[in-house]
């Protein structure tokens, strides 16, 4: 079974907003590790790609999703070029993905079917279906009492189109907790732009969060939703993966775009490139870049691939000394030594 997709406002809806300069690659950032253009590859089956998040199971397995709606897993001691076995067919396309502490199994944040719940034996449950508010579920954090957090990235544009919500440039995102006592979904905090990784921290007494559109970094406190922004990042930000210590690793798919910052005061010319075909729209850079940062936001250790040669990292995980990356783009995952 396939779900349909939504389909997208033709016209975006841009507001004028000052422009922003990238920040250069330097200090905290500087290109000084290298190891992601070393990465082992664990590939996906011939015509499968997108393995977008990734995620180490109780059993030792790496799981990832991928475009065409599949779930899949490798032993994680896997040799490279090791092919994946199928682990259960969600019918639209997975993106974060997170372990269930309530009963095992995981939960998967489907853009076109919402908020899942996937068995360890692979059968499928919907826990939120589209119904609003939920419009483009994209990553997740469970708590201790099997709340889940997740993000709603738009309320306008599927998965399909972000990037018309990058050049619309609204806050149209939010994010959502469900109570899976009542089956309920509660809007935890809104106007964001474009949120996308979120982690609890250690205490639970707060999320921390990434916007993709304004590429910062957000603390938002538990459970009045207050949002304080504790960094302004030089790259696009994605998931973001709690290590379990008070720090956290954040997926930079590409650092930031000069000229998508120097659109920002022209909302009439966005509207026209948002109706160019997307080969020739502004396109993200070709460079692999993840950061690991504390709970205040500094920076602590950046890694990075200046050749591309595993790009577009949207998920990173951390699991004892080795970190593995998914990817949206990517025709498997990926793994390097962090020793």
């Amino acid at each position: 079974m396939v779900v349909p997709r939504q389909r997208p406002p033709r016209l975006i809806r841009p507001v004028r907003e000052p422009a922003t300069v990238p920040p250069p690659l330097e200090g905290p950032w500087a290109p000084t590790d290298l190891r992601l253009d070393h990465a082992d590859l664990l590939p996906l089956p011939d015509g499968a790609h997108g393995p977008e998040d990734v995620l180490i199971d109780s059993d030792g397995r790496v799981i990832s999703g991928d475009e065409g709606g599949r779930l899949w897993w490798w032993p994680a001691d896997a040799p490279a070029g090791t092919r994946p076995r199928l682990l259960a067919e969600t019918g639209g396309r997975p993106l974060g993905v997170e372990l269930d502490p309530v009963g095992g199994g995981l939960v998967v944040c489907d853009a076109y079917r919402g908020l899942l719940r996937v068995t360890p034996d692979g059968v499928v449950h919907e826990l939120t279906g589209m119904a609003p508010p939920v419009h483009l579920a994209d990553n997740a954090t469970v708590a201790r009492d099997g709340t889940i957090y997740f993000t709603d990235s738009s309320d306008r544009f599927p998965l399909s189109h972000w990037k018309r919500d990058l050049l619309e440039h609204r806050p149209n995102g939010r994010v959502l907790a469900y109570d899976r006592r009542t089956g309920r979904t509660e809007v935890v905090t809104s106007g964001l732009y474009f949120p996308n990784g979120v982690a609890l921290t250690p205490d639970e007494s707060a999320l921390m969060l990434v916007e993709t559109a304004t590429h910062r970094l957000l603390r938002i406190d538990l459970p009045d939703g207050r949002a304080t922004v504790l960094t302004d990042l030089p790259a696009y930000p994605d998931n973001v993966a709690a290590v379990g210590d008070g720090t956290y690793w954040i997926a930079l798919p590409s650092p930031r775009l000069p000229i998508m910052e120097r659109l920002l005061p022209h909302p009439r010319v966005r509207q026209l490139v948002a109706l160019l075909p997307g080969a020739v729209q502004p396109q993200p850079r070709r460079y692999g870049l993840v950061a690991l940062v504390d709970g205040d936001g500094r920076v602590l250790r950046t890694l990075h691939g200046p050749t591309g040669a595993y790009s577009m990292i949207t998920g990173v995980r951390q699991h004892g000394d080795v970190l593995w990356l998914g990817s949206l783009t990517a025709t498997g995952v990926a793994r390097v030594s962090l020793a």
